[in-house]
């Protein structure tokens, strides 16, 4: 999945149908920003991701939303894939996309795009994980170095297991192994460093946005959208989205 990033285009409608647009991506969300201008911002195939991205919110108002581009060096080749996010009133809807070519020089190129829509009446847990540079001098003011987004709704489970031990250094017994255990669908690792400071905020805005209507309740404004009440509706998609952003 090597990357050729198509050339932006800010003034162009971002549908594939020019002079259409998107209802739902251009409502603004807590973030200050449309739907529409983070995916033109992000620059990976914003056309393809808008299309797909609103055939999956299949008419709903987006209420809050979070794009995430991820960048890998594999060798000599540039990796990447984007994640985006949707809240609705009732739905959470994810889009993953990454492409991939077909020949070495590069003139044909595949994207692959999963989609699911999950039910926020589904969603068991939203874990939000900090990373805070110099505790020890740590003040209000401080920016989040670093933040992970961890959200679970079919009861899939991370089992991370190693080596167990008993503290002495100088100790060559076998003491089998330890673990823990996590449960995650989905997780998102956002970099002040990587992604910016304004990444971070809008991931923590989304999670508050989420926690909100996952339980029914008013969020407080003005951090994060309008909490709204769920309406329980199924129809989750069978094939999970592509875990290669996941830790």
């Amino acid at each position: 999945m090597s990357f050729q990033s198509p050339t932006p285009k800010p003034q162009a409608t971002i549908s594939g149908r020019p002079g259409t647009h998107h209802h739902g991506l251009h409502d603004h969300s807590a973030q200050g920003q449309s739907l529409e201008g983070a995916l033109q911002q992000a620059g990976f195939y914003p056309r393809l991701v808008a299309d797909v991205v609103a055939d999956a919110l299949d008419g709903r108002d987006c209420v809050a939303h979070l794009v995430h581009l991820e960048t890998h060096f594999d060798r000599a080749e540039v990796r990447r894939h984007i994640t985006v996010l949707v809240l609705t009133e009732d739905m959470l809807v994810i889009t993953h996309v990454d492409d991939q070519q077909l020949d070495d020089a590069g003139e044909q190129t595949v994207a692959q795009v999963s989609t699911e829509s999950v039910p926020v009446t589904q969603i068991r847990s939203v874990v939000l994980s900090y990373v805070y540079a110099q505790p020890q001098d740590y003040k209000p003011s401080d920016p989040v170095r670093e933040l992970t987004l961890s959200i679970a709704w079919s009861g899939g489970q991370r089992l991370d297991m190693g080596p167990a031990s008993c503290g002495d250094p100088q100790c060559e017994a076998d003491h089998g192994y330890s673990g823990t255990i996590a449960q995650e669908d989905i997780v998102l690792r956002i970099s002040a460093e990587a992604d910016g400071l304004q990444a971070v905020q809008d991931a923590k805005l989304f999670a508050r946005a989420l926690r909100a209507v996952n339980t029914g309740s008013s969020a407080p404004m003005p951090h994060t959208g309008p909490g709204l009440p769920p309406r329980p509706r199924m129809g989750v998609f069978g094939n999970r989205a592509s875990r290669g952003h996941q830790r």
